[in-house]
């Protein structure tokens, strides 16, 4: 470890370093907000300028955060935030917390990546620690990333360190939060690994090394892609059950009760979130650079890509049988959050299902306790503006069918299915026959 590197270790280890955390989204700000109750001066970035006022008023704009703790870091000066980013250079230590989208060909899109690693070049200097947190494929942090900031004209691994920890957020998740979660950590090399394993030993419980940033990248694919094999292998089966008059809900509560061999996984209308919808993609795009084929994992992604279309039709067989169209019925869909009791829309199915009912003709609208204005979203650019309506039994009686996308706990699903004249349920809300309850 040269001197430039153990002066920054120090000033780790003294709490004195300055903490930088570009995007304050989902990400970021809990994540600023645990280094600052820490101690740590904290300065966020973002370049939308009504989330910095946003945390200088101490204002959370994120539900399940929780805004005292927010406001008490604002409150005490440790944690301020600036779309000013010429001030990059104040920080020891740089996390980069921005989107990694996909492309409408399913790439990686590293547009967010490439640009503020341009923006963090501008103002490199000796000393800094550079960590990208944002979910990628195995390579970007010292291939992509460290080439951009060498243009500087340092060099990593003695002017300046990189690293590289992926995120590990469940938005809405009473168990694990931020300082809770174990925070996995790789460096492009050892001293940037030690540099980034000690800074985040500082303010989250437990951190687990491993080799390298690439081993690091690949950690957070794995997980996700995981957990996407396994939506799409319970989607799969909820379609063939039900085309066997079985229902799904009922195997996987009787199944979850073995103690043993089974982890449970629970169907829906898609793939939701920031993360499980994009992540298989990064790694199979990576593995065809070394000629190697990911048939699993994009299966997986097939199936889970068709479900809301599986929604959709089952919606329209069941107006069928009521002697209606798609076009011009009225549908409610319920819920926009991409997972119960958050406000989190991020690649919610809910937008494809909306996207694809209106390409059918349908008028829609939708109810969510949480998103009171439908945000514009990457993947789905032109759909209308929409704003929450309120779930009353007139504006129930009032549509054809209620579609849930999203089993939020603070509705009354049985006052949904007292007044709505149909329902399509693709969570598996209730679980008794209803003559007018279709499970999708």
């Amino acid at each position: 470890m040269n001197d430039t590197a153990k002066t920054l270790l120090q000033r780790i280890n003294d709490g004195q370093a300055t903490v930088g955390v570009i995007g304050l989204g989902y990400v970021g700000l809990p994540l600023a907000i645990a280094f600052a109750d820490k101690g740590f001066p904290v300065l966020g970035f973002d370049i939308d300028q009504a989330k910095v006022d946003a945390v200088m008023r101490g204002e959370s704009y994120i539900k399940h955060l929780n805004g005292e703790g927010l406001s008490r870091v604002v409150q005490a000066g440790t944690l301020k935030a600036t779309a000013d980013f010429s001030r990059l250079a104040t920080a020891d230590v740089v996390l980069i917390c921005v989107p990694t989208p996909l492309t409408p060909q399913r790439e990686p899109e590293m547009s967010y990546v490439v640009d503020t690693a341009n923006q963090i070049k501008n103002s490199l200097r000796r000393g800094q620690l550079v960590v990208l947190e944002s979910t990628t494929y195995p390579g970007t942090t010292d291939e992509l990333l460290k080439d951009i900031l060498e243009e500087s004209g340092l060099t990593c691994g003695q002017d300046f360190f990189l690293a590289f920890s992926p995120e590990r957020e469940d938005p809405g998740n009473p168990d694990f939060g931020t300082t809770t979660i174990p925070k996995v950590v790789g460096g492009v090399d050892q001293v940037s690994g030690d540099l980034a394993e000690r800074i985040y030993d500082q303010a989250i419980a437990r951190t687990v090394r491993v080799s390298s940033a690439r081993a690091a990248e690949a950690t957070k694919l794995t997980e996700n892609i995981f957990r996407a094999v396994n939506i799409a292998l319970v989607n799969e089966l909820k379609i063939v059950y039900d085309r066997m008059g079985i229902d799904v809900w009922e195997v996987l509560d009787a199944a979850a009760t073995k103690p043993f061999g089974f982890m449970r996984f629970s169907p829906g209308p898609g793939w939701g979130g920031h993360c499980i919808p994009l992540d298989p993609f990064y790694l199979a795009w990576k593995a065809r650079e070394f000629g190697q084929p990911t048939r699993f994992i994009e299966l997986a992604g097939e199936v889970n890509i068709t479900m809301p279309a599986y929604v959709v039709e089952k919606l329209q067989l069941a107006l069928n049988d009521r002697g209606k169209a798609v076009k011009n019925s009225k549908v409610l869909v319920l819920g926009l959050a991409y997972k119960k009791d958050i406000d989190d829309p991020r690649e919610s199915p809910a937008f494809e299902l909306i996207h694809q009912l209106l390409t059918l003709g349908a008028e829609v609208s939708y109810h969510d306790p949480y998103i009171p204005a439908a945000p514009r979203m990457r993947s789905w650019p032109h759909l209308p503006p929409l704003h929450s309506v309120d779930l009353t039994a007139e504006n129930l009686e009032s549509v054809d069918a209620v579609l849930i996308a999203t089993d939020h706990s603070a509705v009354d699903y049985d006052f949904v299915a007292e007044n709505a004249p149909l329902i399509i349920d693709t969570r598996g809300i209730y679980r008794e026959p209803l003559p007018h309850v279709v499970k999708a």
